[in-house]
Order: C-alpha cells, then sequence, then structure tokens
C-alpha cells in the first residue's frame, strides 16, 4: 500500500458557484434533496441563513447550513458526501457551525432528523446536543418521526469545554469571516 500525503481540509462559507457541488452532495445523502433553486434561495434572500463547504484540496465534500432565528442557532442541512464520511469531515462541519453560532450570538443550537440516524445522532451527541422531542410524521417519503436535539446554553462552562476540547480533535477549524 502506498501511504498518500494528507488532504487539506478547509470550511469557507458557500457562494452561488458551489450550489452544483453541494446539490450533488444533497442529492447523494438524502431521498428527497432540497432542490438546487432552494440552496440559491438561501443564499440570495434569507438574511438569517448562513452555509459553509468543506473543501478537502479543491473538491467539495460537504456542506451545512443554519438559520440564526433571535438567538438560536437552527441547524437546517447538513451533508457530507458518501465516500467522505467517517473521516472527521463532518465533525469538522459542526465544528465550525457550532463556533459560527457562538460568534453570531446564538444562546442554544437545535437541529431535525431522522430517529432512524443513528451516526448522525452520534455526531450531534458529541457536540452537546441531545434529545428533546419529536415531530411525528416529519419526513414526507416515509412518514418516519423526527427527532428534535439542542444543545446547552452554548455560552455555559460545558459547552465551552466541549467546543475547545473539540477544536483540539479535529485541527481547530475556526468559522471562516
Amino acid at each position: 500500500m502506498v501511504a498518500r500525503p494528507p488532504v487539506r481540509m478547509t470550511v469557507e462559507r458557500m457562494t452561488l458557484d458551489d450550489v452544483p457541488e453541494v446539490h450533488r452532495i444533497e442529492a447523494s445523502s438524502f431521498p428527497v434533496p432540497w432542490p438546487d433553486y432552494a440552496f440559491r434561495q438561501e443564499l440570495k434572500a434569507n438574511r438569517m441563513a448562513h452555509y459553509l463547504v468543506v473543501r478537502a484540496g479543491e473538491q467539495t465534500v460537504a456542506y451545512g447550513g443554519m438559520w440564526l432565528m433571535v438567538d438560536e442557532a437552527h441547524i437546517t442541512t447538513f451533508a457530507v458526501q458518501p465516500d467522505w464520511r467517517r473521516r472527521g469531515v463532518g465533525a469538522r462541519l459542526m465544528l465550525a457551525l457550532m463556533q459560527l453560532a457562538i460568534e453570531l450570538g446564538a444562546r442554544v443550537a437545535t437541529l431535525e432528523l431522522r430517529i432512524s440516524n443513528r451516526a448522525a445522532r452520534a455526531l450531534y451527541g458529541l457536540f452537546g446536543f441531545r434529545p428533546v422531542g419529536i415531530r411525528p410524521r416529519y419526513y414526507s417519503d416515509n412518514g418516519e418521526d423526527a427527532l428534535i436535539m439542542t444543545t446547552s446554553p452554548l455560552s455555559s462552562a460545558e459547552m465551552e469545554r466541549r467546543i475547545t476540547g473539540l477544536a483540539e480533535t479535529y485541527g481547530g477549524v475556526e468559522a471562516p469571516e
């Protein structure tokens, strides 16, 4: 086996130029993907929206978005290209989203996910998300329930320690300016 040098990962703000690659990841990740115009609309018109991409070299391999609603960072979408999963890419992206939420003054972070998505639940649990409720029959493709998860206050000592530790583990990825 030939060792390959590590690929440099960067987290950047999503732009309209990123939409085709983001939509490709979206379509490979979800049974009912958002249409590409939804991402364009979010980037152009939604003042609450903040979207990031992860690049491995020149390739876009993940994206995530959140809305800042008053003092809540609501993670609206999050996906890693299938062949890049379980390599720490999702953790780097979630770290950047959490750091951005803190910079923007969010008090807590929330999200929904399929109740059956154990891998995502584990990732979000690392970042202090805990189950707080269920949205029955939330997903239109199969009627699956959504699990609602939220964090403790982002300014709490517990969350500050957690984010600091994860930043050390995942290379100190900083939220983009």
